[in-house]
């Protein structure tokens, strides 16, 4: 098989395995409609409201794997050392896959998640350059959301502070300080460049959050499971 065609079927396995509705299926085989009830969106904060906190962390736990499974095995089947910048930019490709499939899932109408714990777990499956970085987003979004118990909010705070701390980890890494269990120096612009467009991502798929959030009408974890705006 042709290292062309072997990408291929790495990038489109990612999406088919990230746009896998996990926490709409759970919900569903619940009678329970995630598109209509809380914020109407169908990752793991709305299913914990909408199915408790038992079946919203299995929901999150799935989601983290639609990332991990893909990019881990990707590393392990596709690339090869050194790493080059050839060779992380296709591996972002397969990552961005399984986020965007969670995102703009094909099995509903491309109208998906905001891929906070999927990307979480493509970032955990790049080992081992962005595991630390993703280490230090879970622990902030921790802390914000202890202070805040807003999950929108402590999404975006944990995705901005990604960038720096991979730009750290590399720093560390090409200078002999850490080991990244990749020959030579690893190639900082692709590793850079994609978290801050996750990062990006992130934010853009959380402004309605934000806006609700500074509106005084975003609901905190622990409150009650409202209908939808969606459904209104």
């Amino acid at each position: 098989m042709s290292p062309a065609l072997s990408w291929t079927i790495a990038i489109a396995g990612a999406y088919l395995l990230g746009s896998i509705p996990v926490g709409f299926l759970m919900a569903r085989s619940r009678g329970i409609d995630l598109r209509a009830v809380g914020s109407g969106n169908i990752g793991a904060t709305n299913a914990m409201r909408a199915l408790g906190k038992r079946l919203g962390l299995l929901c999150f736990f799935l989601d983290v794997a639609k990332g991990a499974l893909p990019t881990g095995l990707t590393a392990r089947i596709l690339i090869h050392q050194p790493m080059t910048s050839a060779g992380a930019w296709l591996w972002f490709a397969v990552a961005g896959a399984a986020v965007g499939g969670h995102m703009f899932p094909v099995w509903l109408r491309f109208r998906g998640g905001k891929g906070v714990a999927t990307g979480l777990g493509v970032l955990l499956g790049m080992w081992p350059v962005l595991t630390i970085p993703a280490a230090g987003a879970v622990t902030l979004w921790v802390v914000a959301l202890k202070l805040t118990r807003y999950v929108g909010v402590s999404s975006c705070v944990a995705a901005i502070v990604i960038p720096p701390l991979t730009w750290a980890v590399l720093a560390l890494g090409n200078a002999g300080r850490l080991p990244l269990l990749w020959e030579g120096r690893v190639p900082s612009t692709p590793f850079l460049a994609a978290t801050a467009l996750l990062a990006a991502f992130v934010v853009f798929k959380h402004r309605g959050n934000l806006r609700r959030t500074l509106a005084g009408a975003e609901p905190r974890i622990g409150s009650p499971v409202a209908p939808s705006e969606n459904a209104r």
